[in-house]
């Protein structure tokens, strides 16, 4: 049977020995909470170490499936540039619709604005242009339009949007000059494919187009929430190799 022991204190006595187990208390929730961390580092890297494989498998998995649909399609894509009488460098992005309606995928392939030296032929030629517009309000006004048109982007390149407002104003000013360096500028254009992309469409019960997800980002989960399983996986962006 437990006994029980009085002790005497003075209250220096007992503030030493209530500060003797505050310090006692922090020290072992300190250790607490570096067990507690050491646990969720190492939980962190089991998870980690088992995802990766799978979500790398499920990348060379869709990647082979990319190939393989654009391999399948190569000849529909020749036939349409025979049948439509199309140049296969003019179109970027080619949709295939079934004969019921109610099934669609679009193969395409993004670009990157590029353009061969010439460029700054056209440039320097608009430039000359419009340096001696700056008369009044109104011409200032173009003046400035033009040049942030022909402002370049951080590598360097103009944007092809940009270009064809070059050209809409080139053609309503009926300026030889502008004319010609905008067309200067659009024959230098020279893009660089980047990357190709599928998407797919089926039809739903009311008729609407219902997309087909093709990314782990929009792929949809088994409920409404988060998957606690999967709280981990933020942030992780599942890249197709070309």
């Amino acid at each position: 049977m437990d006994t029980k022991t009085t002790v005497t204190m003075t209250a220096e006595e007992m503030a030493e020995f209530e500060a003797f187990k505050a310090a006692q208390a922090a020290a072992k929730a300190k250790e607490e909470r570096k067990q507690n961390l050491a646990t969720y580092n190492k939980m962190i890297d089991e998870q980690v170490e088992t995802t990766i494989p799978e979500l790398e498998d499920i990348s060379e998995q869709l990647a082979t499936v990319k190939a393989t649909i654009f391999g399948n399609f190569k000849t529909l894509l020749d036939m349409k540039s025979d049948v439509m009488k199309m140049t296969k460098d003019g179109q970027r992005s080619h949709t295939f619709t079934s004969s019921d309606g109610k099934k669609k995928i679009e193969l395409g392939c993004y670009n990157i604005d590029n353009y061969k030296d010439t460029v700054q032929d056209g440039i320097d030629m608009i430039k000359a242009y419009i340096s001696g517009l700056a008369k009044d309000a109104e011409t200032q006004n173009l003046v400035e339009m033009v040049l942030k048109l022909l402002s370049k982007d951080q590598k360097g390149n103009l944007k092809a949007s940009r270009v064809l407002q070059l050209r809409a104003l080139a053609e309503r000013s009926g300026d030889p000059q502008f004319q010609e360096g905008v067309e200067i500028i659009m024959d230098a254009y020279d893009p660089i494919p980047s990357k190709q992309f599928v998407r797919a469409w089926v039809k739903g019960d009311q008729g609407e187009w219902l997309s087909i997800p093709l990314s782990i980002t929009d792929a949809k989960c088994a409920d409404a929430g988060e998957p606690p399983a999967l709280h981990e996986l933020k942030g992780i962006e599942v890249k197709l190799k070309r």
